[in-house]
């Protein structure tokens, strides 16, 4: 996809927006398999067309997505894409605003919780699916003992890697690729 890069939120009104499971849902079946009709990304969600196009809408709105009326092929199809490749945002950007700080945890606890949903998925897939991917899948956490500077640079250095997968060209060997769900959260804890 052709999107500009990752697009920082500082507005409690997008996270507000994202802060919803089919909304997040929905962003995701986009990041993967790309441009979209409601049509199409119900079937993907299992959802009523009517419901997926309602939150479309308020992504829009929200400016997290738009419309490629460059793939519809009459006035009546509307296919929809991220605006762009991704969002972050920073809890220290809505501290002087509580109830903007709320929406940032939220959105923050939903992104867990997808995260979370994802990886039990696989744990409950069927045993030929463990069989089929083998060592591949994995789970893996340390405890290091850094600052805050060197937080960020292991931050950015895990981005990159992840991002350098992302983009690389996808090779034209005949062997299918499925979608698989990569994340990792570096934080501040006690043992």
């Amino acid at each position: 996809m052709d999107q500009p890069t990752v697009r920082q939120v500082t507005d409690s009104r997008v996270l507000a927006a994202l802060a919803h499971p089919l909304r997040r849902r929905l962003m995701d079946v986009l990041k993967v398999y790309g441009p979209c009709t409601v049509g199409m990304l119900a079937e993907r969600t299992d959802q009523a067309p009517a419901n997926v196009s309602h939150h479309l809408k308020v992504l829009a709105a929200a400016d997290l997505l738009v419309e490629a009326p460059e793939l519809a092929r009459d006035r009546r199809e509307r296919w929809w894409k991220p605006r762009n490749r991704g969002v972050r945002w920073s809890h220290t950007d809505f501290d002087d605003d509580p109830s903007a700080r709320v929406v940032a945890d939220a959105a923050s606890s939903l992104n867990l919780e997808r995260h979370a949903e994802l990886v039990r998925a696989w744990h409950a897939a069927p045993e030929e699916a463990h069989v089929a991917w083998g060592d591949g899948p994995f789970s893996t956490d340390h405890w290091l003992h850094l600052t805050p500077d060197e937080l960020t640079e292991l931050s950015r250095e895990v981005i990159a890697l992840l991002m350098r997968w992302a983009d690389r060209a996808t090779p034209d060997d005949g062997q299918t690729r499925e979608p698989v769900f990569v994340f990792a959260h570096g934080v501040p804890g006690r043992p």
